[in-house]
């Protein structure tokens, strides 16, 4: 091919086509090195010299934010220059040496999760700075992402405002808009599709660009709940660990509300998952004997406050005299977690079985060194402890419940599912991974109480994730009910990754969320 751009550009071959015009390899003949590059033709829709101006005036503008972000970071090819001729415009960029994601799938077949990880981890930080920009890609997909030969990098790459800025058009009122959508079916989101993409849009394409290389699936094959619109992917993947999966399906959740705020915090989810924070000021455990001794573990203590079972919460720390800074508050409460809440903080464990009894007491027996992971037991619970009284049941009617057992409920639709049922379900889904799924069953403000979540659902998922084996319900009563609320209340086992297993009776608050004919947790003791 002999052609020879804007006097400058010797086109060597023709990279690929589509409607929007064509693109090309090519190299520049005014440089000494015969510097290659790559040149994309853009062409306008309509052939309108109204529109030709407006268009003229938004890829100068398109142009100038190109160069910006290819100056700012090595993962985006530079802008080398731009010109118009003929009718249609074009944009010289860097020639990315390597291959794109589905290159190489087809090479070496399916990615590990380490490989995606890395990945996710090298592009995030790409994405936060293109969308303090208030820029947003619109067409993250494996190819376009080229793992750069020189360095395994990858390098982000067609964006899609340049070619929206070509679909421009006049609307029946006489003002600009865009006649089309960018983005490819199956790794752009519900609201993108709609022509109304967010930042957190770019995140949905990531995480689903990630399944890809995970699974070797496209996204359209892939099935999706008919009752969420939430993607169905883990089956798929089963060497994946639950907590990176559950910062997968945090990224593609169907709303944007419920996905990632940013890439930074999704960036955050994958190092805290890693277990790769920096480190904090460790705890110092009591002082005890190096003989075991029997530790009570029942959080009915009297001395032990009120425990949340179905979200990690921060531990009694001693005072410190080196006060951590800002940054690494954060970093104190997740190692807190990380740490393990014994004593009936967190609940771990599904299975019901009505055959078995509660016990009003269950004991542990562990070594000094264990001790040091019991972060909210007192220092007297060295001391052997042989019996402890039952719980009494905390019940959220305006009478107080004297004890632990049954009451009448009020009659409910018999199309509702029970309350018990929900509290199965809950921890259902904590066995089976399904993070993101347990993570919707708890209402806002238990999500975004910072005491219990101090990350959110990064914190969330790095305790069910990294901490947390099993859990077995053992029993569930229902205490008290009416048309928007209930109270339950359960014995549960918990079983740690650590092989400690736990016992502990937990009183939960439901409220019946009409919208979507279920009861979520509100609270929970």
């Amino acid at each position: 091919m002999q052609t020879l751009l804007n006097n400058r550009y010797q086109v060597i071959q023709t990279l690929g086509g589509g409607g929007f015009g064509e693109t090309f390899l090519a190299e520049d003949t005014q440089m000494p090195s015969k510097r290659r590059c790559v040149i994309k033709q853009l062409k306008p829709i309509q052939n309108n010299p109204q529109i030709y101006q407006l268009v003229q005036e938004r890829f100068q503008r398109e142009a100038a934010i190109l160069e910006d972000l290819g100056g700012a970071t090595d993962q985006i090819p530079s802008l080398y220059a731009y010109f118009q001729s003929e009718g249609q415009f074009y944009v010289v960029q860097e020639l990315i040496e390597g291959q794109t994601l589905t290159a190489k799938m087809q090479q070496q077949g399916l990615f590990s999760e380490s490989a995606v990880r890395e990945i996710l981890v090298n592009l995030l930080p790409v994405l936060e700075y293109i969308h303090t920009k208030r820029i947003i890609h619109r067409d993250i997909k494996p190819d376009n992402i080229i793992l750069r030969d020189r360095d395994q990098k990858p390098v982000l790459i067609d964006f899609g405002a340049v070619r929206e800025t070509m679909g421009t058009v006049f609307n029946s009122q006489g003002n600009p808009t865009s006649s089309i959508v960018i983005g490819t079916p199956g790794y752009m989101p519900s609201e993108q599709a709609m022509g109304r993409p967010v930042f957190s849009s770019d995140i949905y394409s990531l995480g689903m660009t990630a399944i890809y290389l995970l699974t070797g699936i496209q996204p359209p094959q892939l099935e999706t709940d008919p009752r969420t619109g939430e993607i169905i992917w883990s089956q798929h993947a089963l060497n994946v660990s639950p907590t990176f999966a559950g910062v997968i399906d945090h990224a593609i959740a169907y709303h944007p509300r419920d996905r990632f705020a940013s890439a930074r915090e999704m960036l955050q989810a994958l190092q805290i998952g890693a277990n790769t924070f920096p480190p904090t000021q460790p705890y110092q455990p009591p002082q005890v004997a190096p003989t075991q001794q029997t530790i009570s573990v029942s959080p009915a203590a009297s001395h032990q406050q009120n425990t949340i079972p179905v979200s990690p919460a921060p531990s009694h720390q001693p005072p410190n005299p080196h006060p951590p800074n800002n940054e690494q508050k954060g970093v104190l409460i997740a190692s807190l977690i990380a740490g393990g809440l014994i004593g009936g903080a967190i609940v771990i464990g599904f299975a019901l079985n009505n055959n078995k009894q509660p016990q009003p007491v269950a004991q542990s027996t562990i070594s000094a060194n264990d001790s040091a992971t019991i972060r909210n037991q007192p220092q007297e619970t060295a001391t052997p402890i042989t019996t402890i009284p039952s719980p009494r049941v905390t019940d959220y009617s305006p009478t107080p419940t004297p004890s632990l057992q049954s009451y009448p409920s009020t009659p409910t639709p018999i199309d509702r599912p029970s309350p018990e049922q929900a509290v199965q379900n809950y921890y259902a889904n904590i066995n089976q991974g399904q993070f993101q799924n347990s993570w919707n069953l708890l209402t806002p403000s238990f999500q975004n109480n910072r005491k219990l979540h101090p990350n959110g659902y990064v914190s969330y998922i790095d305790w069910w994730g990294n901490r947390v084996q099993s859990v077995y319900v053992k029993q569930v009563n229902l205490v008290q009910a009416n048309a928007e609320t209930a109270t339950v209340n359960a014995q549960l086992e918990y079983t740690l990754k650590t092989g400690k297993v736990v016992s502990s009776s937990v009183n939960f608050l439901l409220l019946w969320d009409a919208d979507n004919r279920r009861w979520v947790v509100a609270d929970a003791k």
